[in-house]
């Protein structure tokens, strides 16, 4: 994308609601993707002042990729900086690496990984109220430029508002390098805000809720331009990291236009969340999403045989059997999809699906059977 904008701090804009209430909007000051622009992440830093003491935050196998490579860029840029390895994105592990940051001193953090390493980092600068830049080195969801994070512990997984990066810088040329499986996975979550509108749609209309056409509008545009360039997102392809890195990024600011993660996630978000509890290995993220919103889609009356079609094109999965789970869990999920966030209205309504119109739904859709 290769755009630079100063950092944006106004009352909320394109609310239909007459009353809504005024709040400020924080969005990524400078977004860099494309091939070699982690070359940048020094002058980069250089350009937002931060601080000389800093801390990289990467993975054992992102280390290697592209964590090393960041810090040797920065420390050549005159930064002084540590590295910190960190795991699955717990409230444990971001206690760890938020205690490593403060005993290292740094004044800023730069993410180097996936979707775990980018949560943990923008929690712990959330916590210490410190920046950080966003280096994904895959593009398995919609959560690189997000002001959202996702914490895992035993039992669910939780949704907490934290901190929109200072800076964004996707380098095509490491992402490609990953599994291609991530980055279909991150297109399916971003199809799937397709139906996260329509249910945000349905709440305002039902609930009276704060709707922003804007950030629906730009939500609504992510999930258009991968599925319209379905047939474009192959493996091995770096042109196709950059057809879909763009919209992953827009998508994460629609959530901050909004000031939640309302645009990009509703009823598909709360089906994948259960199918994480019924499920004894549950398939990824994005995965789950992009089947959910195959059903979801069909319950809002709209075309879910040209969702799937997308999904299918990219070589998202569009079945259970292809998710790796079992038709039971995904009837056990959408039974109990409408419990994981009750406050949050959705075509599921109040009450959910019984068990018959679940097994109707997943099997009408061929999710099942």
């Amino acid at each position: 994308m290769g755009t630079e904008s100063p950092a944006v701090r106004a009352p909320v804009i394109g609310v239909d609601t007459p009353f809504a209430k005024a709040r400020s909007m924080v969005f990524p000051r400078t977004v860099l993707a494309g091939h070699g622009v982690l070359s940048e992440l020094g002058r980069t830093c250089r350009q937002f002042d931060f601080s000389e003491r800093g801390m990289v935050v990467t993975g054992p196998k992102t280390l290697a990729l592209a964590g090393s490579r960041a810090a040797e860029i920065l420390t050549e840029s005159g930064f002084q900086v540590s590295t910190v390895l960190a795991h699955e994105a717990t409230p444990q592990e971001v206690e760890r690496v938020a205690g490593e940051a403060k005993a290292a001193g740094a004044r800023f953090l730069i993410a180097v990984g996936g979707g775990s390493k980018i949560d943990i980092t923008k929690v712990v600068a959330a916590r210490l109220r410190i920046p950080f830049v966003s280096v994904p080195t895959s593009a398995a969801h919609d959560g690189i430029s997000s002001p959202r994070a996702s914490l895992h512990d035993p039992e669910k997984v939780t949704s907490i508002e934290a901190v929109v990066p200072t800076g964004v810088l996707a380098d095509t040329s490491v992402i490609v390098q990953a599994p291609f499986r991530l980055l279909a996975s991150g297109c399916a979550d971003v199809i799937s805000n397709v139906t996260a509108v329509l249910d945000w749609k349905l709440a305002a209309r039902l609930r009276n809720e704060e709707f922003s056409s804007t950030a629906a509008t730009l939500a609504e545009y992510t999930a258009g331009e991968i599925s319209d360039h379905a047939s474009l997102i192959k493996p091995n392809l770096e042109e196709s990291v950059w057809i879909a890195i763009r919209p992953m990024i827009v998508a994460g600011i629609a959530m901050s236009v909004a000031g939640s993660s309302r645009p990009c996630s509703g009823s598909e978000h709360l089906f994948s969340h259960a199918l994480d509890r019924a499920a004894v290995r549950p398939s990824l993220h994005g995965e789950q999403c992009g089947v959910g919103a195959i059903m979801m889609m069909y319950l809002h009356g709209g075309d879910w045989r040209k969702l799937r079609t997308a999904l299918h094109t990219i070589g998202a999965p569009i079945s259970a059997r292809e998710l790796g789970v079992s038709p039971e869990e995904i009837v056990k999920a959408l039974v109990a999809a409408h419990t994981i966030r009750p406050e949050r209205y959705t075509i599921l309504g109040d009450n959910g699906l019984t068990r018959d119109a679940a097994e109707r739904l997943a099997s009408v859709t061929g999710v099942i059977g």
